[in-house]
């Protein structure tokens, strides 16, 4: 049980920074309240939870026993953020169509339970979880993983939702919100650039 302490402050840490999950729920909050960030923020949950039950069942030790496909895991989630940083970059500074809201881009449940699966900052999150603990021992302590992969990002993704909601009046008006998405867009190729390999 105290080894999952350190993981709780991993996942709090990951949970809490700026990532793709916190911006698009702080978006989405952003824009129509906490109640339309709450599809986006049980997609996260859901779609975490259900990354870590592959990554239980063999998905971490088949990567960390094949550099070659953890690589192009990292350069397809890079270029995913590459492109959705700068689709949103266009729509805050240029005329095109809204970014997030471009097909392709994760959106409401479905879609960002699936974007799960593309988001680095879940893998390395869940790798994380499943390296620590002895392989013997997983199945065991797979509810607490369960229950902390379920409730510490909820709490942070609540809070994002909450920082957006408390912006929506600001966020409504033009100049403030091609700010808002400029950052964001920013935020988000810093992530895909951070992902390639060095």
């Amino acid at each position: 049980m105290n080894e999952l302490a350190p993981l709780a402050l991993l996942l709090l840490a990951g949970a809490m920074t700026p990532g793709p999950n916190n911006l698009v729920v702080w978006r989405e909050a952003g824009r129509g309240g906490l109640r339309a960030a709450l599809p986006a923020i049980a997609g996260i949950v859901t779609g975490s939870l259900l990354l870590l039950l592959l990554a239980v069942k063999g998905v971490a030790v088949l990567l960390a026993g094949h550099p070659a496909w953890r690589l192009a895991l990292s350069v397809c989630s890079a270029l995913y953020l590459a492109w959705l940083g700068l689709a949103l970059l266009r729509r805050a500074f240029g005329r095109t169509a809204a970014a997030l809201d471009a097909p392709g881009a994760p959106a409401g449940f479905v879609g960002l339970a699936a974007f799960q699966f593309f988001n680095p900052k879940s893998w390395v999150l869940v790798l994380a979880a499943t390296g620590s603990i002895p392989a013997g021992e997983l199945l065991v302590r797979l509810p607490w993983l369960l229950l902390l992969f379920g409730v510490i990002p909820l709490a942070c993704l609540l809070l994002w939702a909450a920082f957006g909601a408390a912006l929506a009046g600001m966020l409504s008006r033009p100049t403030p919100r091609r700010w808002a998405d400029g950052v964001m867009a920013l935020l988000i190729l810093l992530c895909a650039i951070w992902l390639l390999p060095h």
